[in-house]
């Protein structure tokens, strides 16, 4: 990990960063929360529950909030990024509710998940319902080329849940196919979400292409972090159970290291806790244990701040400004949760 002083000072450059894009949003973000809860109304009554049961239940919506943040950050915008921030956040809820079904799931943002209430059908069909409003609004805004962008994205997340769930439980998956799984399933909304903002806003190619680039570092510095946690955190502090992503049998980079060092009775232990339901906390201590004896939890880390640089260097290529140095900040603040 990095040195406790290094640590230090990531986080007190990050801190306070998430209320002040809160507040700096905030205008922007009434207008997409109402828009978000419009969209989610159906005749059918078991839409609309489902829906807003997941959409309520908690969550910063930071990709919607990158999206606002970006137009605002080049200024000249129309409008239409209201419509982009509640696609982007309804494509977001959309694979929350796949997710939960491939994964079977029990629990989502620290609530029973959606399909544990309604069933795997209605949470599938539910979410194919958000991506409907998602691409509605995307063509009501009217810019075929942010239609691409958006679209494109949904395609690729789809690649990235269907490599992930092909890679499951395989002890042979390398650190390579790690980072095309979580390029496609999460950084590829963060960049897009970042770029259509910029876009909205008025930017140039090199100005869209720098909150591309922004988006996509920071989106794979905030997933590595969350693999992190799911093993260093508190239970229940990211609304789910510690070591939940080795018992759903997710090959994530802690795991993916530890095996490559490991010795085979080290790797006999991880092998038989990963995809196991039932794996006891006592187990999974001894797995976590390994983890720090191999450093992987830390070397995730290291990978992480590698990300939070690219996006901060990305960033440097545009004009100084409040919201430059703000967007800068957040991505101290996400990699920061890990220390």
């Amino acid at each position: 990990m990095a040195s406790s002083s290094a640590a230090a000072t990531q986080q007190a450059a990050g801190a306070g960063a998430l209320d002040r894009l809160l507040t700096v949003t905030h205008d922007g973000m009434e207008r997409v929360n109402a828009l978000i809860l419009k969209r989610a109304e159906s005749h059918v009554d078991m839409v609309p529950k489902l829906a807003r049961y997941l959409i309520e239940a908690g969550g910063k919506r930071l990709r919607p909030m990158l999206t606002v943040a970006a137009a605002q950050l080049f200024g000249r915008g129309t409008g239409a990024e209201i419509n982009y921030a509640a696609a982007v956040e309804f494509m977001h809820n959309a694979t929350l509710l796949h997710d939960d079904v491939v994964d079977e799931s029990d629990l989502r943002r620290g609530r029973p998940a959606a399909r544990m209430i309604w069933g795997n059908q209605a949470s599938v069909l539910v979410g194919d319902f958000l991506l409907g409003q998602a691409f509605m609004m995307m063509v009501e805004a009217g810019d075929i080329n942010a239609l691409g962008v958006l679209s494109k994205a949904a395609t690729i997340i789809a690649e990235g849940e269907v490599f992930q769930l092909a890679k499951a439980r395989d002890l042979e998956t390398t650190a390579d196919d790690y980072g095309q799984v979580i390029h496609a399933k999460t950084a590829t909304l963060f960049a897009a979400a970042a770029e259509v903002g910029a876009m909205a806003g008025g930017a140039d190619a090199a100005g869209r292409e720098a909150l591309r680039v922004y988006g996509e570092e920071l989106g794979l510095a905030f997933q590595l972090v969350d693999d992190v946690l799911d093993y260093r955190g508190e239970a229940g502090t990211l609304g789910k159970n510690t070591g939940d992503d080795l018992r759903e049998g997710k090959m994530t980079l802690p795991v993916i290291l530890a095996l490559a060092d490991a010795n085979p009775a080290e790797r006999d232990i991880i092998a038989a806790a990963l995809g196991k339901d039932e794996t006891p906390d006592g187990v999974m201590a001894q797995v976590v244990a390994i983890f720090n004896r191999h450093r992987s939890l830390d070397r995730t880390v290291e990978q992480a701040d590698a990300h939070v640089r690219k996006a901060r260097a990305a960033l440097e290529t545009l004009p100084a400004s409040e919201m430059r140095t703000l967007l800068s900040d957040i991505a101290d603040f996400y990699v920061g949760r890990a220390y």
